[in-house]
């Protein structure tokens, strides 16, 4: 028996406005871009709303109506659902149709879709906890499976994830860390014993992706059956075909026009038609399969660009001088307890920023370009870096509005406790 565990991944930025050296000081509305560019957050959440979200929502329902077998995985970004519940409930209550039908699996992640487990713990254990509790407020659901960002992996993440009671934990499949090995098989992360890693196959999973409506590609055009003839290849060579991919595959990165909603239609049945295939979930998968051995992943892995590493968002110099100036700050946010200034500066570790200030050219450079709003990566650096200049001056203004509460309540408390003469005492 094969099975096939399709996961998607749900995301959409707070992106940040283009802000000037003259808005320092003047404009704390950091994403809230009053153009009709793609900074502008609604704009483009109303836009893939439509060409992704509620048409293939809608389709996958009508397939776990079709075919009980079928199953899959879904794990949201915290801003995402944020902005949806805001904004656009329609799309969040096609979510939660899905998810009531019992065979729509739940990820763990970071709410903020951030890079905080490589700069600070402890941020990082607060953005999953919140993560938790909106999916628990919103769905009913509590994770047993995690998935961090841009499924980014290594050996301590995986024994963090251990002890804090997750079944599994999601990698990419590639040979460099493989070897010989297969990702078709569950693998055990070194120095753990119980929790166990799912791996990306990354050649079938970017056929949809990436590749789906490439014409020079030799595997266009892709239809259902020429694609589960190729997942049937695999039988006898593994116990799980793990399909791994942005949720915004389908109608947003290939728009309908190519024939991706007909080929996800399809897929299930093509799959099916083999009796020794079948659908689970990330925990089903665990559930069933044991570990055929160890994975030894001690340098950061992740599923982009052609190093498979953390370079697409700290590989130049622009962008690890942003990364460590935010996380700079998070002690002076933290202790001043803003609700609003600890969400933006939040808000500002979503990894997307960083992946728009990649300065990396030929093919990888060209998806950077594809998914940045920004006219250059210098640009977005610009816009990021003079926002930080302004958080830092409302940290500033928020620590001097503090000492001033505190030597006014402190000469209250000084006139409330100083001894009084009475009128009595005076005259006598």
């Amino acid at each position: 028996m094969l099975s096939i565990c399709p996961y998607f991944h749900v995301h959409q930025p707070y992106r940040i406005k283009k802000y000037r050296v003259f808005d320092i000081g003047q404009d704390s509305e950091y994403f809230n871009a009053s153009d009709e560019t793609d900074l502008n957050n609604l704009k483009v959440l109303k836009k893939v709303a439509r060409k992704s979200y509620l048409p293939a929502n809608e389709t996958l329902l009508g397939l776990l109506k079709k075919h009980p077998e079928f199953c899959f995985a879904l794990s949201f970004s915290g801003v995402l659902l944020e902005q949806i519940e805001e904004h656009l409930p329609e799309v969040l209550d096609s979510f939660k149709k899905l998810v009531h039908t019992g065979r729509v699996e739940l990820l763990a992640d970071t709410y903020y879709h951030s890079l905080a487990f490589f700069y600070s713990r402890r941020e990082f254990e607060r953005q999953v906890k919140q993560h938790e509790r909106l999916l628990k407020r919103i769905f009913n659901v509590t994770p047993k499976v995690f998935r961090h960002t841009e499924l980014s992996y290594n050996n301590d993440m995986a024994k963090w994830a251990e002890r804090h009671g997750y079944l599994g934990i999601m990698a990419e499949g590639w040979e460099p860390v493989l070897g010989w090995r297969s990702p078709n098989f569950i693998y055990s992360p070194k120095d753990c014993k119980k929790i166990k890693v799912l791996l990306k196959n990354y050649k079938l999973s970017d056929d949809i992706a990436f590749r789906f409506s490439e014409r020079s590609w030799a595997g266009w055009p892709l239809d259902a059956n020429k694609f589960a003839g190729w997942v049937s290849n695999h039988h006898g060579n593994g116990n799980t075909i793990n399909l791994f991919m942005d949720f915004e595959t389908f109608g947003e990165h290939q728009w309908e026009s190519t024939g991706i909603f007909h080929f996800l239609e399809a897929l299930p049945g093509a799959l099916l038609a083999n009796p020794d295939t079948t659908f689970m979930t990330p925990t089903e998968t665990i559930e069933n399969y044991e570990s055929v051995g160890e994975i030894d992943v001690p340098h950061v892995l992740t599923w982009a660009d052609t190093e498979r590493d953390l370079t697409a968002w700290t590989g130049n110099e622009i962008q690890r001088y942003a990364l460590s100036s935010l996380y700079d700050l998070e002690k002076d946010v933290l202790v001043l307890k803003d609700k609003k200034l600890t969400s933006d500066w939040r808000k500002l570790q979503t990894s997307d920023h960083f992946y728009y200030m990649c300065t990396k050219w030929s093919q990888d450079g060209d998806v950077h370009k594809y998914f940045s709003p920004y006219e250059s990566p210098y640009d977005a650096h610009i816009s990021f870096m003079n926002i930080l200049q302004d958080v830092r001056l409302r940290i500033k203004e928020a620590k001097k509005k503090k000492r001033k509460q505190r030597i006014s309540k402190k000469y209250q408390n000084i006139n409330q406790n100083a001894p009084r003469t009475s009128l009595s005492n005076s005259n006598s």
